[in-house]
């Protein structure tokens, strides 16, 4: 028997592709808008209804109908191409506004949610007042869904479609189901059609029956979905975004629009946050802030660090500098009425007492500076040069983003002494092919006479990487007193970088 403590809540949208029509259309309603309304998809070598909207269910109207059928009922109809790409991102918004309520979210598709609501019903008075507020909040926003509690996914899901409403007492799974058609385990139609032929009408008069005899005639896959149905057994749902580790948040009588009001939540947030984790010797490394606007809109912002912290103004700070640098700045439309602060990913972070090193202090307010410019620019545009161990000139560095930059474990290597001229040009290209001719060379149409030339110095190519030849590198000076680092390979000449 599944464990009593599970709970799973299941919402289903008869509706959805014509709500999103139907929402679409209240800003700019066209001059049909009054018709009936029904999606249309070629099944079966036929244009069939796949969707129908309230006004052409009164009429009759269903889905799987063929729309010539429809239109000898309904002569009078407005029917619209099945966007199924466009039902999904709505699905997936839907999701996004019910992480408000759990952070465990799986898509039912194609018009369903199933919602891990376990432990945190009572944050909503329980379970009835639960389902009844998520209910009432999205048929408020022009949805129209049923839902349902029980203790599994399955039976749920089931209920949301064909008793909804319910909410299965811990453990009643079976008793909750078994009056429902077999209809709502959604299987196979040619199983349901032998089913009825043999007089199989419900789920709890198919599950009467002997198991071996199920398995030997349906096989083991419909003794799995019924078990499920039934609370015998479980399986996992799939949440959209893994959970984080660590949450808080705040709930707001009436919406807030202003910034500041804003910002002050991320810091009063993250200092509640910041308890947690000094209780448990961590500090965060990513974290995201979630507004949730009174409209069902919900956006995201993310940070990270390049070293675990959980100080309340260094968080603000962050946030603060990347909704200055939004291209398109956080529309709080109506007002969010609630904000979370998560954080996404944490490693172990020890208190200490401060230090007077001062190279440490520098090496902090370098690393607090790369979160800053990373949280504006981004971090892939605030990079630094970190050595990497191998002898291969333009293999010798990688550009990493600046917030992770001390951990390379490699250290630059000086090649010169004081006194001496740099062995390495200052700046690099992608080898270049060059002519050259006694005493001179010919790069990129203009013509370099040489008067120093110092080399070479031979570097075989990694053996293991590449079967490319050694090279001969050169140092070279014309006359105008330019450097340059040239090299022979193959008996053709290159040009690999200029010195300052």
């Amino acid at each position: 028997m599944v464990s009593s403590a599970r709970r799973i809540a299941a919402l289903w949208f008869p509706r959805l592709p014509t709500d999103r029509l139907r929402r679409r259309w209240l800003q700019r309603p066209p001059a049909d808008f009054g018709l009936p309304l029904v999606i249309v998809a070629k099944r079966d070598n036929a244009m069939r209804l796949t969707a129908v909207d309230r006004r052409a269910a009164n009429l009759g109207l269903v889905p799987g109908m063929a729309l010539a059928s429809a239109r000898a009922m309904v002569p009078e109809l407005k029917a619209m191409a099945a966007n199924e790409p466009a039902d999904m991102r709505l699905l997936e918004k839907i999701a996004d506004w019910c992480d408000a309520f759990t952070p465990l979210v799986a898509l039912d598709y194609p018009h369903g949610l199933l919602l891990d609501v376990t432990g945190v019903t009572h944050l909503f008075d329980g379970e009835a007042a639960m389902l009844a507020r998520l209910c009432s909040s999205l048929q408020r926003q022009g949805f129209a869904v049923t839902g349902a509690l029980a203790g599994t996914s399955l039976s749920a899901r089931a209920l949301a479609r064909y008793r909804p409403g319910t909410i299965v007492p811990a453990g009643n799974d079976r008793d909750a189901v078994a009056p429902l058609p077999v209809e709502a385990l959604e299987l196979d139609p040619v199983i349901v059609h032998a089913f009825r032929r043999a007089g199989l009408k419900t789920i709890g008069q198919v599950a009467r029956r002997n198991r071996a005899e199920l398995t030997a005639r349906f096989g083991a896959g419909l003794v799995a979905v019924l078990d499920t149905a039934l609370g015998l057994v479980e399986l996992p749902i799939s949440p959209r975004l893994p959970a984080p580790d660590y949450r808080c948040e705040r709930r707001f009588a009436e919406p807030v629009t202003a910034e500041i009001t804003m910002l002050a939540t991320i810091k009063e947030l993250a200092a509640g946050l910041a308890a947690t984790l000094e209780a448990r010797g961590e500090g965060a490394r990513a974290l995201m802030a979630v507004f949730f606007r009174a409209d069902g809109s919900v956006s995201r912002i993310d940070v990270e660090t390049g070293a675990p912290t959980r100080e309340p103004a260094v968080i603000e700070r962050l946030f603060r500098e990347k909704l200055d640098a939004l291209a398109d700045p956080l529309d709080p439309g109506f007002g969010f009425d609630l904000i979370r602060l998560e954080a996404r990913r944490t490693e172990p972070c020890q208190s200490g007492m401060p230090s007077l090193d001062s190279d440490q202090a520098a090496r902090a307010q370098v690393r607090l500076l790369a979160d800053r410019l990373a949280a504006r620019f981004g971090a892939n545009r605030v990079l630094s040069f970190e050595p990497r161990d191998t002898h291969i000139p333009e293999n010798a560095f990688v550009a990493v983003p600046a917030q992770y930059a001390d951990a390379a474990p490699q250290t630059w290597d000086g090649l010169r002494r004081p006194s001496e001229a740099p062995h390495r040009p200052l700046r690099l290209f992608t080898p270049e092919p060059v002519s050259v001719e006694a005493n001179a060379f010919l790069w990129r149409n203009v013509a370099h006479t040489l008067t120093h030339l110092e080399g070479p110095e031979r570097i075989a190519m990694e053996w293991w990487h590449s079967a490319e030849p050694e090279r001969d590198y050169y140092r070279a000076e014309d006359e105008e007193g330019h450097r340059f680092w040239l090299y022979r390979q193959r008996g053709h000449w290159f040009l690999h970088g200029v010195f300052a």
